[in-house]
C-alpha cells in the first residue's frame, strides 16, 4: 500500500465496488462532472470498466483510497493514460461523499504524484478538472500542480457546455514532502 499522511491507495477489493458503485457512479450529478461520457445505470452485476480492475492494461494504475487511522473506504483514484514513452500519465479521483472537505483529497494526489515519479519513474504527470471543481484545483495547486492552460467550453455536463483546467507538474518541480 502507499501511505500518505492521512491517506492510503492499495488495491481494489471486490467489496469496494458496490459502494463504489452506490456513493459514487449512481449519484448522476458526480458521475456526469466526473466522467467524459454521458451517464447510464448498470446494473449490480455488470462489470462496470470504471471499478473493475483489467490487469491487462498498462496504461491504467486503479487503487481505493481508504483511511490510514481505520481502514475505511475513501473513494478510487488512478493513473490513466500512462505513456511509457514521453514518461508521463494523467491523475483521476473521486472521493466519496461524506470523505470530501477534510484533507483526504490533497493526500491522496500527493500519494499519486509519489507512485508516478518515485516508483514509475516519470518526467510529467497531468490533471484535467472542471474549472469549477474548486477542491480538485486546491488539492493539485497544493502539491505543486501549475494551471497550464483552460479548455473553454469543453465539457458537455447536464445540460450546458463547462471549461476545463489543465494542470502539470514536471518530476523536478515536485516537492515530496510539501
Amino acid at each position: 500500500m502507499l501511505k500518505g499522511d492521512k491517506v492510503g491507495l492499495r488495491a481494489r477489493h471486490e467489496d469496494d465496488i458496490p459502494i463504489l458503485r452506490a456513493e459514487l457512479y449512481n449519484d448522476v450529478v458526480n458521475s456526469a462532472r466526473a466522467d467524459g461520457q454521458p451517464w447510464r445505470p448498470m446494473t449490480a452485476e455488470s462489470k462496470d470498466p470504471r471499478l473493475v480492475v483489467d490487469e491487462k492494461d498498462q496504461q491504467t494504475v486503479p487503487f481505493s483510497v481508504v483511511e490510514l487511522a481505520g481502514g475505511t473506504l475513501l473513494g478510487t483514484a488512478s493513473l490513466w493514460g500512462i505513456d511509457s514513452h514521453h514518461r508521463s500519465a494523467h491523475i483521476g479521483m473521486g472521493l466519496l461523499p461524506d470523505s470530501r472537505g477534510k484533507g483526504y483529497g490533497t493526500d491522496a494526489v500527493a500519494a499519486l504524484c509519489h507512485y508516478g515519479f518515485a516508483v514509475r519513474g516519470l518526467q510529467r504527470l497531468q490533471i484535467e478538472t472542471l474549472s469549477d471543481n474548486a477542491a480538485m484545483l486546491r488539492s493539485a495547486e497544493r502539491n505543486g500542480f501549475v494551471r497550464e492552460g483552460v479548455l473553454r467550453s469543453s465539457a458537455w455536463v447536464l445540460g450546458e457546455f463547462l471549461d476545463e483546467v489543465i494542470l502539470g507538474l514536471l518530476v523536478q518541480d515536485w516537492k515530496p514532502d510539501s
